[in-house]
């Protein structure tokens, strides 16, 4: 009689491998380090925005934070889509770097 101490273990099976990071997966990877630059740019133009002295009569309201909060986000991704400032290279590597000691 066998029962759940006595019967015979099942034979190991493999482990599916991890992705790989590269081909498509390093696009992937270089689009995130990309927008992750984009964003934190954005905030920085936001930031450097919110500094600007607004001292004229036709300045202000509610439109112009929300235009501005616009402006700051689409600079900070056009600067990030021209070249940016080195960001989203180093974050590229060190995510690549994370994919792999994972693995």
């Amino acid at each position: 009689m066998t029962n759940a101490l006595t019967a015979p273990l099942p034979s190991p099976t493999a482990l599916p491998s991890a992705p790989d990071p590269s081909g498509a997966s390093r696009t992937d990877i270089a689009k995130t380090a990309e927008e992750f630059e984009a964003v934190f740019l954005g905030e920085m133009s936001k930031l450097m925005l919110e500094s600007v002295d607004l001292g004229d009569e036709f300045s202000g309201g509610h439109a112009e934070q929300i235009f501005r909060g616009i402006l700051a986000e689409k600079l900070g991704g056009e600067i990030a889509r021209t070249g940016g400032v080195g960001l989203a290279p180093a974050v590229m590597e060190q995510m690549i770097r994370m994919q792999e000691g994972s693995q």
